[in-house]
């Protein structure tokens, strides 16, 4: 129990955005996707994941970790109306619209809460993609629905230290997911082993000057100088205790470097690419489509970033 405490104690939480929504349209989403967590509380209606189309009960929350795909399907539907992630991003409102919580009781058609937080590992390892779990549905959990409610009150007050009130609920809600996974053994074997990162000292030194260094020469010859270790060795040594090689790493970092820069800049989308480390403009544009999905420029435009055409 102590390691999962010390596991609980490194992880850094920050609150994204959150809405309700009623199901204008139903729609089944083929990779649905976001580039942090998500959790999906079904308050009444349909709602359904995986290429089996596991059924998620009202009450229920579907979590997507960071970077995870998983089809998703809004509403009862009489026939299938597929559209990718893309798709569903740019027409989002043509699908969802966002209500107040105090609707959600007088609202007929289906509604669902979503709410996108991070949470990640000394600052640098999102900690539920590292764990390599997938989508999965938390069932007989009232405690966990009742905080995502609460952080939806509370953000949609207009009250002195409602953001500090929203942090410490989002830590909570992510202890409660791990609570949830413990209690209920799931992906336990990827909890303990997929978290290895905790107990070598010269790994975070690695994750803490790539995080530093984003920018900058990140070859397996820099790496093994500061984890103080043989170039042969350190891709070897990295995903050991990892599960990935460091530059499969590394370009996780760059991209998720890209869409903070993009959530918080003004920086043109060449200069982003450059920040963190592609001198190929063409070549960074083609590597993140394929990692999220939509282009840089589209994911600037999504609802949750700022407004820069």
């Amino acid at each position: 129990m102590e390691y999962y405490n010390k596991v609980i104690e490194s992880v850094g939480v920050r609150f994204l955005k959150g809405n309700n929504f009623k199901i204008e349209k139903p729609v089944t989403v083929s990779d649905y996707s976001d580039s942090e967590n998500t959790l999906i509380l079904l308050h009444q209606g349909s709602l359904k994941f995986s290429e089996e189309m596991e059924l998620v009960n009202e009450g229920e929350i579907l979590f997507i970790p960071a970077g995870r795909f998983s089809n998703v399907a809004f509403g009862t539907q009489n026939k299938r109306n597929e559209i990718n992630n893309e798709s569903f991003l740019d027409n989002k409102r043509k699908y969802l619209q966002t209500i107040s919580f105090k609707e959600i009781k007088n609202v007929e058609e289906d509604c669902v809460t979503i709410i996108n937080f991070e949470a990640k590992v000394f600052d640098v390892v999102n900690f539920f993609h590292s764990l390599g779990i997938p989508p999965f549905a938390i069932r007989f959990n009232d405690r966990i629905a009742t905080v995502v409610e609460d952080i939806i009150k509370e953000s949609e007050q207009n009250t002195p230290g409602k953001e500090r009130v929203v942090k410490l609920m989002t830590e909570l809600l992510v202890i409660e997911i791990v609570r949830h996974i413990l209690k209920n053994r799931l992906f336990v074997e990827e909890l303990s082993t997929n978290s290895t990162y905790f107990k070598d000292p010269r790994l975070i030194d690695l994750f803490n000057y790539i995080k530093k260094n984003i920018g900058g020469d990140l070859s397996n010859k820099v790496l093994a100088k500061v984890a103080n270790v043989s170039e042969d060795y350190v891709g070897q040594y990295f995903k050991m205790l990892t599960g990935i090689n460091p530059q499969d790493y590394i370009e996780y970092q760059r991209m998720e470097a890209a869409v903070e820069l993009l959530r918080t800049s003004k920086k043109s989308i060449r200069d982003i690419g450059k920040e963190v480390g592609y001198k190929d403009t063409a070549y960074f544009c083609r590597r993140f489509k394929m990692m999220y999905g939509l282009p840089a420029g589209k994911m600037r435009r999504r609802e949750s970033l700022i407004n820069v055409q």
